[in-house]
């Protein structure tokens, strides 16, 4: 699984400016809606039902999202990097300005597993992440993410 099988340049947001955790993921919702076909309400809600479970901020500046929904038909992945830090809840207490949102269908298992754990071991990379808090646009963003992913993997 690689980041590339989850995103495209349109699901990369360069600059998203939110001013709250629900915001963000409300936000999201809207995006990833465009790029999945389902409705942003039926995302925002799954979003919202794991965070209740317990966050996703991880740590280090970054959160990743993530919910299982029924119409999916494959792993969709967004990445964001705010134009400002929110408090997410992170482990940490810090703030949070990258978000890397994956959806998966509910039947995805192991494959929604995975991509967790790919996105998760990247985005460890404080190199990366220095990378991507440097730019601002969305195709360097882009660049970035797929190729780091594609070193890591060599």
């Amino acid at each position: 699984m690689e980041i590339s099988d989850l995103i495209t340049t349109d699901s990369v947001v360069a600059d998203l400016r939110v001013t709250s955790k629900k915001q963000s993921l409300q936000e999201l919702s809207k995006t990833a809606a465009e790029i999945t076909g389902l409705h942003e309400r039926v995302i925002f809600d799954v979003l919202m039902e794991r965070e209740r479970l317990g966050t996703t901020g991880v740590g280090n500046g970054i959160a990743i999202p993530h919910g299982k929904l029924a119409n999916l038909d494959k792993l969709h992945g967004l990445f964001a990097r705010l134009d400002k830090p929110i408090d997410f809840q992170a482990i940490d207490e810090q703030p949070v300005d990258l978000i890397f949102l994956l959806l998966a269908p509910e039947s995805a298992g192991a494959d929604h597993l995975k991509a967790l754990a790919r996105v998760s071991r990247l985005l460890r990379d404080k190199k990366i992440c220095e990378k991507l808090r440097g730019t601002d646009s969305q195709e360097a963003l882009f660049a970035m993410l797929t190729e780091s992913a594609a070193h890591q993997a060599a």
